[in-house]
């Protein structure tokens, strides 16, 4: 599977850079550009044709726009429009509902590490909504999707089988999509019902679906 192509979006040119250097050695992904809030994002989506998007809202959480350069949610809106899924990384929970509004389909903190925001970054790609413990405070109804937590986290490899279980595939249409062997996706079917305490295939897509992995 082709790495996911990744836009780094901020105003300040060294959050731009320090994520850009968080996930330079990540497996699974490429920075394909970094830009300011206050760029053409849409010609930067045409140049660089990312996956996803990381959208770092800063310290403060970035709020005014002008009519002519759309910044902070305003620009992430007309960013979600465009296409590629935003994982929107915010200073603390009261950005997270003008987040999800905006379009983000994943809330981090600005802290995240680089493996959490991998993961979150493949779970986007994948179609799935992300929300950090930590921002559900302010989402209408979060804190009881994630009233069962993970046994562990989830791989982003994890993340991409489970959303092909979610679709109803069998695992050997999994193997073809992920280009993989019907043993290894197994194991990771495996692997995700251990994780989040499910009997079957099918429990394990509303577990998930309940803590917010899975948006159906």
């Amino acid at each position: 599977m082709n790495d996911l192509r990744v836009l780094i979006v901020a105003a300040d040119p060294l959050a731009r850079a320090g994520l850009a250097a968080l996930l330079t050695d990540q497996a699974g992904c490429i920075i394909v550009g970094q830009v300011a809030e206050e760029a053409d994002l849409l010609y930067a989506l045409d140049v660089h044709r990312p996956d996803v998007i990381i959208w770092d809202l800063g310290w403060e959480g970035t709020l005014a726009s002008s009519p002519s350069h759309p910044t902070g949610l305003e620009g992430l809106a007309e960013l979600a429009d465009a296409g590629p899924p935003v994982v929107a990384l915010l200073p603390d929970e009261n950005q997270a509902v003008e987040a999800q509004m905006a379009g983000a389909r994943g809330l981090l903190p600005r802290n995240t590490n680089a493996n959490r925001l991998v993961a979150a970054l493949t779970a986007v790609a994948q179609g799935l909504v992300v929300l950090d413990p930590s921002l559900a405070g302010s989402i209408p109804g979060a804190r009881a999707l994630i009233a069962s937590p993970l046994n562990e986290e989830l791989t982003p490899r994890e993340l991409e089988v489970l959303g092909l279980v979610a679709e109803g595939l069998p695992n050997k249409a999994i193997a073809r999509r992920l280009d993989i062997s019907e043993h290894t996706v197994k194991f990771h079917v495996n692997a995700v019902m251990g994780k989040l305490g499910a009997q079957s295939r099918t429990e394990a897509v509303v577990r998930a679906t309940r803590i917010g992995l899975i948006l159906l």
